[in-house]
């Protein structure tokens, strides 16, 4: 039985992590103290996703969807189970290894959480560093041997294990009480208390004409619930109503700052917008289309008054994010400020409570969520966020068609079927969706009415099945007759191309 207070490998493992993991929960309910501090998860998952190279993050969006995030910080977690036994089982035999340990991981969430902010964001880490050594301590005491009696061997062991395993429950309750309390920060009762006026010359309700009955086929106005999350905001900022401020600043005539009434107050509009994601893959889901409620940007910008020789429009998010997008898009289309999202004041995960929308360019670069500050500037002074990770300053969105009846390699019964989708290109709109068969020539399908210039469209295309497997293929024509181009390109720098095409199977009647 080991003395002077030292474990064997089997125990030291097994106590590190015991107490990693009780950190981690200590480190939660420290965080849940003040709105501005981080645990030590949140903090290094947000440094991750803010310094991850592009590869690893499109491979994150490609593999896990709208769930990066989840995967991110599960990812994290996974790290430390495996990390903590092998410190641990160098710690049973060397003292220093232990404090040198919780050091370490003290500082790396103290330093993850003071990236670009001050250290006292911070302090949740060093409180869990220290908690973490302490209960190690504590663990191996427990685990000492006082005699070499037999009996006081199996004391001593079942002694370790209820320390370790009170510690670990310890850290659990610890760790939800730390996300009950931050539940405090939360602007869900700001939200259900905002009452949007309406706009000052409604859109009329979307034409029946506008929409095919076809199971399947994404609907003309995507649900809030089901549209599409991307952004590098690991948890949601939680921006009061009352509490928020827009400031427009930078190279224009007179700055000025509104509140969330005074917005308002600016008028408000209605626009049927469809926003795309630069991430998205051809035929991918990182697109929806939803009628906003907001002011016209450019209205926003000439209360300040632009200088001549302003270029770029940069939104800031709350948390930091930027995006930067051409002085033109605000004159030349339907971009807002947006408050407003199919009927309801936006979601907390879509931008409460302000947000830019801007069509015809994709979301990293023209429609910031949580949006606090817009700011007047150049091209040749100021990046925004994506760029010097490897994306285009200017992103207009390609002609893109979608195939959502049927999906890949489903199984068809012989006979006649319909086939559907959606297209969009912003801002021309679309003018034709075409399909093929095999190696047959194009044909074209259906058109649902279009809303406007600036919405997907939905299609159909009747297909009398045969036997066999069979290849999809879809293309669009923009309003200005431009097809939609064959080659393939990924999604870095500006947009993936390319048309889509699935495999399906037709069974035979005796199948």
């Amino acid at each position: 039985m080991p003395t002077d207070h030292t474990l064997h490998r089997g125990p030291a493992s097994l106590g590190f992590l015991a107490a990693a993991a009780a950190a981690l929960g200590v480190g939660e309910l420290a965080a849940g103290a003040v709105e501005s501090w981080r645990s030590p998860v949140q903090a290094v998952a947000e440094t991750f996703i803010d310094r991850a190279p592009e590869p690893v993050t499109k491979f994150g969006i490609e593999t896990f969807g709208t769930n990066d995030k989840a995967a991110l910080v599960i990812g994290i977690l996974v790290t430390i189970a495996l990390v903590a036994p092998l410190v641990g089982r160098f710690a049973a035999t060397r003292r220093l290894i232990a404090p040198v340990g919780f050091g370490v991981f003290g500082a790396v969430g103290l330093f993850a959480s003071a990236d670009g902010a001050s250290l006292l964001h911070g302090i949740p880490s060093v409180v869990a560093a220290l908690a973490g050594f302490g209960i190690w301590q504590v663990l191996v005491r427990l685990s000492a041997a006082e005699s070499t009696a037999s009996d006081a061997s199996v004391l001593d062991r079942r002694r370790f294990l209820l320390g370790a395993t009170s510690f670990v429950a310890v850290g659990a309750v610890a760790a939800s009480a730390g996300r009950a309390l931050r539940r405090r920060f939360s602007a869900v009762a700001s939200r259900a208390a905002v009452m949007l006026p309406g706009a000052k010359d409604p859109l009329p309700p979307a034409p029946a004409s506008a929409s095919f009955d076809v199971d399947g086929l994404a609907s003309l106005y995507t649900p809030n619930r089901d549209f599409y999350r991307i952004d590098t905001a690991l948890t949601v900022p939680q921006v009061p109503a009352e509490d928020w401020t827009l400031r427009l600043h930078g190279m224009v005539d007179e700055p000025y700052e509104i509140d969330f009434d005074e917005l308002l107050s600016m008028g408000l509009v209605e626009r049927d917008i469809t926003l795309t994601c630069v991430s998205n893959e051809v035929g991918g889901e990182l697109v929806g289309n939803a009628r906003w409620l907001g002011v016209p940007l450019r209205d926003v910008l000439d209360r300040a008054g632009v200088a001549d020789d302003a270029d770029q429009i940069v939104g800031r998010a709350v948390d930091g994010y930027t995006c930067g997008f051409p002085v033109e898009a605000a004159y030349d289309r339907e971009a807002i400020v947006a408050v407003g999202m199919n009927g309801e004041p936006l979601p907390l995960s879509h931008g409460f409570p302000a947000r830019l929308v801007t069509p015809g360019l994709y979301g990293y670069v023209s429609a910031t969520k949580w949006l606090t500050e817009i700011e007047l500037t150049r091209f040749d002074t100021f990046e925004q966020y994506w760029v010097p990770r490897g994306y285009s300053e200017m992103a207009p969105i390609k002609t893109m068609s979608r195939i959502d009846v049927p999906s890949t390699g489903e199984t068809l019964e012989p006979g006649e079927t319909t086939l559907a989708g959606v297209a969009w290109s912003q801002p021309q709109g679309i003018s034709k969706v075409e399909v093929k068969i095999d190696d047959q020539a194009f044909a074209e399908a259906e058109l649902a009415e279009a809303l406007n210039e600036n919405t997907w469209r939905q299609w159909r295309f009747p297909w009398t099945a045969t036997e066999g497997n069979h290849r999809i293929t879809v293309r669009a024509t923009d309003g200005d007759g431009n097809v939609q181009t064959e080659e393939r390109a990924p999604i870095r720098p500006d947009g993936a191309t390319g048309w889509q095409e699935l495999l399906v199977v037709v069974r035979g009647s005796s199948s």
